[in-house]
């Protein structure tokens, strides 16, 4: 009597399935079978241990557990999204910040390596850049932060080759709102929230304290006092 009810429920349920499957769209019902395919093979072994048929439970059981795993194996990984970038542009470069990595990269807009790659540049040709950025400090100071970044012993050598001393740049006239939201890395519009918490990421990459230069945090500094000049 109990095989002949365990007998009656699987084929019951092995007719329901051939009844979707007849009904349903190819790619709808490939996509179930992936999700729902293991808990629905797993119910049946289930079944059949409930009802004695150990052997024969214990297989489908088995093998809805594989099903499953191969499936979560097989399953794309999500795209990762896109982290946020500040952008700060000088007469001769435009140097961009990943918020996540804190990864620096330029873009030389002007001079004898105009349309070059900070990245693509080599020690040699980054120290001929600085030269060239003796009458420009802002940039030149900008191209400090890079060169702090990719060769942290590059001031020994520029020391030698220089008597100068570190100078503060000259002001580059008042910052607009769009240029505050490129070197916060935000859209327009943005909550004063949203650029409270970029201002506060930013300095903790950049503050002269961590290794940053003082150029780079009065402009994330000035960047955010223009945003929130009219929220209190």
């Amino acid at each position: 009597m109990t095989y002949a009810i365990g007998g009656l429920v699987v084929l019951l349920a092995i007719l329901l399935v051939v009844t979707a499957f007849l009904k349903a769209d190819a790619v709808k019902l490939a996509r179930t079978l992936r999700s729902a395919g293991p808990w629905v093979l797993g119910l049946l072994g289930l079944v059949l241990l409930l009802v004695g048929r150990a052997g024969l439970g214990g297989l489908m059981f088995s093998m809805a557990l594989a099903w499953y795993g191969a499936s979560r194996m097989a399953a794309p990984a999500r795209p990762k999204t896109a982290g946020k970038r500040s952008s700060v542009r000088t007469a001769a470069l435009e140097m961009e910040l990943d918020h996540d990595t804190g990864a620096l990269e330029g873009l030389v807009l002007a001079g004898r390596h105009e349309q070059r790659m900070l990245g693509t540049m080599s020690l040699k040709e980054l120290r001929e850049l600085y030269d060239d950025l003796k009458e420009d400090w802002e940039s030149r100071q900008l191209l400090e932060t890079y060169l702090d970044s990719r060769f942290p012993v590059w001031r020994e050598h520029a020391k030698a080759q220089s008597g100068d001393g570190e100078r503060v740049a000259p002001g580059a006239g008042a910052m607009t709102k769009q240029e505050a939201y490129k070197i916060l890395g935000l859209e327009a519009g943005a909550s004063p929230a949203d650029i409270r918490k970029a201002h506060r990421r930013l300095m903790q990459r950049l503050h002269p304290d961590l290794g940053g230069t003082s150029f780079l945090a009065a402009r994330i500094n000035e960047a955010k006092d223009v945003l929130l000049a009219n929220h209190h």
